[in-house]
């Protein structure tokens, strides 16, 4: 079926290319998802990925900022972004979920990448195009999914370059996006969203209820029922949830001591960070990055035997 006359989907159709870990991987999820199902907390990726929409309205929270989606916006996200979707209330909300990870190309084909890979760094990480921009764009999702419905030996590449040729023409179009976030929030929700913006820009320095409320000239008992109510969590917990979000991404990504990790995400002790971490996760930090670590290495001792 069309959307909006647009988009080719097929619920739950899915395609993938590769395996999550390896240099190349590909996973196309056409799917529905309801209010019933909405996360908790932001969580994040280690790899790419997409999401266009293609219902009438949800909206998507991505380092604490909401966007105010419509159909067929293009959410652009890079790996280890904290982020999570709110969908409303009501009939299941139809969506394309990509999730992706592509090889370094060849040196002449560099800057290249370079510049398609930027369109995931932009201050505002939606994209909105409309009249032929909107359909040139979109055409080669089309023709990705027809491409899978007819599969050959050439299938996996065809899909590759198409993909690429969609990355582009968002990177090549980029000037053309008219994504404008309007939100119909009261004044109060409005302010607890910035706050939790300021949170995400601000989680390593020392944030406390009475800091952040004299930041945002609002009383420190107000800010705090308004802020529950609105967001599910104490604002202490948000910005402890905060932090140990950002500390799992250093912990995978990095190699750096966990102590030095603790002071870096604004934890003021290693057994403060310790408590914080064991609270929400159920574990200790050091658990957590070995439990990675060996979860990776069967991952990749198993695609060896597989290839």
């Amino acid at each position: 079926m069309l959307i909006d006359n647009t988009v080719v989907y097929s619920q739950k159709y899915k395609v993938e290319i590769g395996k999550p870990g390896k240099n190349l991987y590909y996973f196309f999820d056409y799917d529905e998802r309801s209010y019933s199902i909405n996360m908790e907390f932001q969580h994040f990726h280690q790899f790419y990925e997409m999401c266009i929409f293609l219902d009438e309205k949800a909206g998507h929270l991505i380092d604490g900022v909401w966007y105010d989606m419509r159909c067929c916006d293009i959410v652009a996200l890079r790996p280890t972004l904290l982020h999570k979707t709110e969908y409303p209330e009501g009939a299941p909300n139809k969506r394309l979920i990509i999730q992706f990870s592509i090889p370094p190309m060849i040196s002449s084909f560099e800057n290249c990448m370079k510049h398609i890979y930027s369109i995931f760094d932009g201050s505002c990480p939606i994209y909105r195009f409309d009249g032929p921009y909107k359909k040139a764009v979109l055409e080669k999702l089309n023709d990705i999914y027809y491409l899978s419905q007819n599969p050959n030996e050439l299938t996996e590449l065809a899909i590759h370059n198409k993909f690429l040729e969609f990355l582009s023409l968002i990177y090549l179009y980029r000037d053309k996006n008219i994504y404008s976030n309007h939100l119909d929030f009261d004044s109060i929700t409005n302010k607890v969203y910035s706050i939790t913006a300021y949170i995400h820009s601000h989680f390593t320095e020392d944030l406390s209820l009475e800091s952040i409320a004299r930041e945002f000239y609002i009383s420190s008992y107000y800010l705090s029922h308004q802020f529950k109510r609105i967001t599910g969590f104490t604002l202490t917990d948000y910005i402890q949830m905060t932090r140990i979000s950002n500390a799992q991404t250093l912990l995978l990504s990095t190699d750096n001591p966990i102590t030095d990790i603790a002071f870096r995400c604004g934890f003021s002790s290693f057994s403060q960070f310790n408590r914080a971490f064991n609270k929400f996760l159920h574990q200790s930090p050091s658990a957590f990055r070995r439990d990675a670590r060996v979860q990776q290495s069967r991952s990749l001792l198993l695609t060896k035997f597989i290839d």
